[in-house]
């Protein structure tokens, strides 16, 4: 049997997910490693295993509980997804950001990703959030390979403001108000799975790059295609290879956004229903 076309399966998986909830959710939230605890604030949960799910895939990664939740968070209707997927488990650019695609059918407006990264800028500290500004794919591929539906977004997106102006300003004067110290800088996105080399992290300070990470990018470039406004925070979680002479461990970003989580959780909530 041919396999189905990407509007069908984007169709199937949009339907079981509305069959599960009454909630029509209009902020999709994306977490990464170890920020997953946000979920736990959801009024009205519905959890929804990703295997359930038509056509999704599954997260494998320490960290990512791989459940998709429906419910509010300040009166807003969201949908949380507490884990992601990323091109080193194995999947494709288009696997990877699928359920971007599955939430534009469900009606979402509004994404709030969120990930762990290293810090590249110096002047950072471990348990720093900053607020992505802008981002380099540096991957070496994009998610819109291939060939392009015209009923998912234009051939050629426009990504001059792949991060909203209109919500980065709503994001500072929430953190100015909680007196939380917010950074605002570059994402880099690279493809890992290994961490980068103190020489590459040389070259992603003199490229402009703030942060770096795994993961964001592709999920941005979709979201923009599908007309979606985007948010991007990253938690600092651990400085850069070679600007401390320590190994880099995944338990470190754990730890980090562990200790950090509470600050993370007050900041969101409140952002949330103003997207």
């Amino acid at each position: 049997m041919a396999e189905k076309h990407v509007l069908e399966r984007i169709e199937e998986a949009a339907s079981y997910i509305a069959s599960r909830s009454s909630i029509r959710p209009e902020i999709g939230l994306i977490l990464g490693s170890g920020l997953g605890v946000l979920a736990d604030s959801l009024e009205e949960a519905v959890t929804v295993n990703y295997s359930d799910i038509p056509h999704f895939p599954v997260s494998t990664v320490e960290g990512h509980a791989g459940e998709l939740l429906l419910g509010k968070i300040g009166g807003r209707p969201v949908l949380l997804m507490k884990g992601r997927f990323h091109m080193y488990e194995g999947y494709q650019g288009e696997t990877v950001t699928f359920p971007i695609r599955v939430m534009k059918k469900l009606g979402i407006t509004g994404l709030l990703v969120t990930n762990a990264a290293g810090g590249v800028n110096t002047s950072y500290d471990p348990g720093d959030l900053m607020l992505i500004s802008d981002h380099l794919n540096m991957t070496g591929t994009n998610p819109l390979i291939g060939p392009n539906h015209k009923e998912l977004g234009v051939r050629f997106p426009d990504m001059s403001e792949g991060y909203s102006k209109r919500l980065r300003t709503i994001a500072k004067e929430i953190a100015a108000a909680q007196g939380l110290k917010l950074q605002e800088g570059v994402y880099a996105g690279l493809l890992g799975p290994s961490y980068e080399t103190p020489a590459e992290i040389r070259m992603l300070r003199v490229l402009g790059a703030d942060a770096v990470g795994m993961s964001t990018v592709s999920e941005v470039v979709i979201a923009r295609h599908s007309g979606i406004e985007v948010l991007g925070i990253s938690c600092i979680s651990n400085m850069a290879a070679g600007i401390l002479d320590q190994p880099l461990s995944h338990e470190e970003v754990m730890e980090t956004t562990d200790r950090v989580k509470q600050q993370f959780l007050k900041f969101v909530i409140q952002l949330i229903p103003q997207m």
